[in-house]
Parts: structure tokens; sequence; C-alpha cells
């Protein structure tokens, strides 16, 4: 680790707007598994979090000279834990990962490798190096010779050989993970097919891959964690074609529902958001239409959040917004009505006009959705992302 860093956090401008982390809680260098012997130093060169994933990607030194390139994963296993208890059995001290490594040539396949669970960082982990020889005419020190091997805690992959020797070129790793294979301490083995696991539980992504409404051709599900490790994006929100969505989150017989309540969401950042965040995207509410003589509004359904928060930001047009009775008492002195939750039913809510700048932030438990009764089109942008 670039030792500039600490002098950076020190800096009063990012001491008053905590821009920079303390160092060490982001390159854990001196954490490594090899560090156990002074021989070893790392450079970690990227490190990527998502939900209770961590990757690091170097380059190992011994006794002072480069030795390989490394990948390092951490896992917290918080999620493992919670489907290996509904199989009635603990995580124990180790637990297995499936990874393909991606780079602009492609993606290598998965691989598996264990990873064993360590105090100091208090996660599962495993560190796959390029190699695991000494130069020439050097032998590995003995504390960390004994945790080499296949089933080591620093290890080699050989499908991983090629790529990490240009580590910089892995631009996205897939991962997902399962408990170990042996039911400790009864030592009953854990077959593939009855293993628990955590695969993203099952998360989805939303692709323009056609344009009729509500299609699920446009549902792509993700049986893994995504690591991306490009280090920004600049778009254009309207070269992302939209998903169109014909009366979302509302309830058959909700008398709102209607032909023409057709929503436009751009989804424009998904499996590349890091941590817990799970997409940012920007809705369109079309103007009220007219279907037999008759007004009709056009509605996002009103719907509750369990574990994930929200915020609408609204960009452009004007609307009515609806947040849950008690959510936010500042909202006390506006109307109260009934309104149909999405896979509910009926609940007193809040009616708030909106226009350009107004927020709506909801928590877990809350409430919220939004209508167009205008007659120009109603347009904000959101952000969803779990809170555990």
């Amino acid at each position: 680790m670039d030792a500039r860093f600490n002098e950076i956090f020190t800096h009063p401008e990012n001491a008053f707007f905590k821009v920079v982390f303390p160092p060490d809680r982001v390159y854990h260098a001196q954490y490594m598994n090899a560090t156990r012997a002074d021989d070893y130093r790392y450079d970690v060169e990227e490190v990527r979090d998502k939900n209770d994933i961590v990757v690091y990607k170097g380059k190992v030194f011994f006794q002072g000279l480069p030795l390989c390139n490394f990948l390092r994963l951490e896992y917290g296993a918080r999620r493992l834990g919670e489907t290996a208890r509904e199989a009635n059995r603990f995580l124990r001290e180790q637990v297995i990962a499936d990874v393909s490594l991606i780079t602009a040539d492609g993606d290598t396949g998965p691989a598996r490798v264990r990873l064993h669970y360590c105090d100091w960082v208090r996660a599962y982990q495993v560190e796959i190096w390029e190699t695991l020889e000494p130069p020439a005419g050097r032998n590995h020190h003995y504390k960390v010779l004994d945790m080499m091997g296949a089933r080591g805690s620093i290890t080699r992959l050989r499908p991983f050989t090629e790529v990490l020797k240009n580590v910089k070129a892995v631009k996205q790793v897939r991962i997902s993970f399962r408990e170990g294979d042996t039911d400790e301490p009864f030592g009953y083995a854990i077959n593939e097919a009855n293993a628990a696991r955590d695969n993203n539980y099952n998360r989805n992504h939303q692709v323009p891959n056609t344009q009729t409404p509500s299609s699920n051709q446009n549902t792509v599900e993700k049986q893994d964690y995504l690591i991306d490790f490009q280090r920004g994006w600049f778009l254009d929100a309207e070269n992302t074609a939209p998903v169109r969505y014909l009366n979302a989150m509302m309830n058959d017989g909700d008398p709102e529902r209607h032909a023409q309540n057709i929503t436009d969401m751009r989804w424009l950042l998904q499996g590349e958001l890091g941590g817990t965040l799970v997409f940012f995207h920007e809705v369109t509410v079309p103007p009220a239409t007219t279907v037999d003589g008759n007004r009709l509004g056009s509605v996002e359904g009103t719907h509750r959040h369990i574990g994930s928060e929200e915020l609408y930001y609204i960009v452009s047009g004007e609307g009515t917004a609806y947040m849950g009775e008690g959510d936010d008492p500042a909202t006390d002195a506006f109307p109260t009505v009934t309104r149909t939750i999405f896979g509910i039913g009926p609940r007193a809510c809040k009616e708030l006009p909106v226009r350009q700048g107004h927020v709506i932030y909801t928590k877990s438990g809350g409430i919220h959705g939004i209508r167009n009764d205008g007659d120009q089109p109603l347009k904000f942008v959101a952000f969803l992302y779990h809170t555990r």
C-alpha cells in the first residue's frame, strides 16, 4: 500500500468530509495470509466489495523481489449462514466458492476453491496465487508453506494461471458460495444437490430484450455475484432503452389499472454497483390518458419495502406521491387517503403533491407510490439498496 495514503487521510478536507477511509480498512495489507512471515509483502492494487464479499487483486513480494500476482477473496457468509440454518446446519471452518474471472478476452469459466475462516478479518478467506513456486534457489518460509496447497488458504487454480499473469486485465469476478462438503462435527457428506447456497438469492437484472410491456423476456436471472473492477462510468440515459411495465406493482382488480398504464424504466446501473446497492434507474410515468371518455391517471403502484430502502428524486413533471400514514411526521398535515398496497391490501396513506426537486425516501417497512394526472411525463430517478 502506498504510504502517501496516510498523509492524504490526515488532510483537513478529508477529515472533515470523510472522503477517504482509513487505508487499512480498505486494503487489509497487514492481514494478508503470507504476512505471518516477514519475508512477504503485498501490493494491493484494487479492492471491491459487494454485500459481505471483498475481492482484492495485486502482487506478492518475497524477500524484496516480485513473486507473483494474487487474487484474494473474503466472505462474511451472513446469507449463507441463513440458508444453512434452514437446513438445520451451521457453517464451520470452511465454505466453498465457484469463481470465474472475466477479461476483455472472455470468461475463464467457474473454478472451485475453499475459503477458510480467519479470526483476523472475521470472515472466510482464500488467496489464489499465480504460482506457489518460490524463486530459484530460495524456499518459502515454513509458516507460509504450511498454508499452501490445493485445500490451503494460499492456493493455485490451474484455470486462472494464465489470466493472473496480468492481474490488471481481470475486469470482473463472478462468484457464488455453498457450505462445506462435510456436516461437522458429525462427518456426514453434504452433496451438491442438498448443499445450502448463497447465489445472490436468485437476483435478476432487467434488460430491454423486447418492448412488450411486462414481458418475462426482459427478466434475466442471475445465479452469482458480479464484482466489477471498472473505476467509473459516464452514461447517457437516452442511450439505454427502457424496459416497459404494464400496471407496475398493482394488484388484479385495482380500479386504477388500465391498458394504457405503461411505465418506462431505464435500468442504468445494476450489477456494476458495489456494496448493498441493487440498482439505479430512471422512471417515466406517462401523462394521463382518456379511455372511453374517462380521464385516467398513470400510476406506479403503491408498494411496501421490506429489507430495502429506496430514494426517488423528481427531475421533471408534476404529480402525486403517496407515503404511508405516519412514515414521516412532516406529512401529517397532508390529506389522508386509502390506497391499495401491492400484495397487501388497503392502507392509509398521505397524498403529496410532487414536482422537480422533491425527494421521496422510503426505509424498510415504508410505503410509497406515484401518480401522474397531468399532461406531461413525470420523470424521476431512483436507487435501491438492501439494508443488510
